[in-house]
């Protein structure tokens, strides 16, 4: 199976492109063998780029445990140049189908290759307890929080509703 790796702002997956690629039965295996930094590919996960009936492609996201997921704004940066790149939709503006929704993604095109992609991701949630987080506040904004030995002043928030 021929596949892709890229990475968005630190989130490496690897894509396969299921336009043309005939793919296995128990995709979460596969997602899982791919995944494994030591003896697979390595990433955080595996991305199906996927004919769709509403958009112009639809992102199918497996974390490295093989659980499907429903968006990552990296992941589906990368998504978008490559259906553009790849000659799937040769056009400035995408539609891609995710789990949450249709997104529209916008891309800056140097020569015929998208340098650059920018999505919307919608308002975040601010509420505690859709973040989720126990942390008080809504929303949790400077909260003490300690981790190995040391404090730290976060502010939670989710991006995990699209759409």
């Amino acid at each position: 199976m021929r596949f892709t790796k890229m990475h968005g702002a630190g989130n490496d997956y690897v894509y396969v492109n299921a336009f043309s690629e005939k793919l296995p039965a128990d995709i979460p295996q596969l997602a899982i063998a791919v995944s494994d930094r030591h003896k697979g590919i390595g990433s955080d996960g595996l991305i199906l780029i996927c004919p769709s009936e509403v958009a112009d492609a639809r992102m199918r996201m497996f974390n490295a445990d093989g659980s499907e997921s429903q968006m990552c704004g990296n992941a589906i940066r990368c998504v978008a140049k490559y259906v553009f790149d790849h000659g799937i939709a040769a056009k400035d503006e995408l539609k891609i189908e995710t789990g949450r929704g249709v997104l529209t993604l916008q891309l800056e095109i140097t020569g015929r290759k998208a340098q650059r992609v920018r999505v919307n991701m919608g308002a975040p949630i601010l509420e505690g307890a859709k973040i989720p987080t126990t942390l008080a506040g809504d929303p949790p904004i400077r909260q003490k929080l300690t981790a190995a030995g040391r404090e730290f002043e976060v502010t939670c928030v989710s991006m995990d509703h699209v759409c």
